[in-house]
């Protein structure tokens, strides 16, 4: 017989994984429109911040729930951000290619955007997903750039985290934008 403590300890690690995952799927079926993926990262960030803070278990639903709500505000940020990611890649693949100090030099500069988009979006989503009012950008170029080690730590889980879970078949899909986002909703409840 497994005594009940450790019964809900057992418990309550789970959650560390169901909610971050069922949240990733909840994020991946809204993301499928291409251009919502950035109201739905916001909104998976509301659920798991409501997890977090109030312990809501229905991370999946309130998912879905608080997507109408970023997806208007979000929506036109979310279309320019694919638009900047799409010419970085199509520029990160062309400068790839050639083989001259002036492409490498300009490929190192479009590698150093795309890195610091990448914290400076899960920033916007933590701070959109706190609910505070005022302006997100502002607070979330402050989270992800006021302090170089936010930075690194952002960039590092949504690079890391992905690669970790590539053994688990959905592993990337499911936690590669959540895990990132709920160090980002740590640090904006610190911050």
């Amino acid at each position: 017989m497994i005594p009940a403590r450790l019964t809900r300890g057992l418990l309550r690690g789970l959650e560390w994984v169901a909610n971050p995952a069922l949240a990733g799927l909840a994020f991946c079926a809204l993301a499928l429109g291409v251009v919502t993926w950035l109201p739905a990262l916001a909104a998976a960030g509301h659920a798991l911040s409501r997890w977090r803070d109030d312990g809501d278990q229905r991370c999946f639903v309130a998912t879905f729930r608080s997507f109408p709500r970023y997806w208007a505000t979000l929506w036109r940020h979310g279309l320019v951000s694919t638009a900047v990611a799409a010419v970085l890649v199509a520029n990160l693949v062309f400068l790839a290619e050639q083989a001259s100090l002036f492409a490498f030099v300009l490929l190192t500069a479009q590698a150093g955007i795309a890195a610091a988009l990448i914290p400076y979006h899960f920033a916007l989503a933590a701070v959109a997903a706190r609910d505070r009012p005022g302006d997100w950008r502002r607070a979330a170029v402050l989270l992800a750039f006021g302090s170089a080690r936010r930075g690194l730590a952002l960039l590092a889980a949504a690079l890391v985290v992905p690669a970790l879970t590539l053994p688990l078949t959905v592993g990337p899909l499911l936690f590669g934008p959540t895990i990132p986002l709920l160090v980002a909703i740590g640090f904006a409840g610190r911050a």
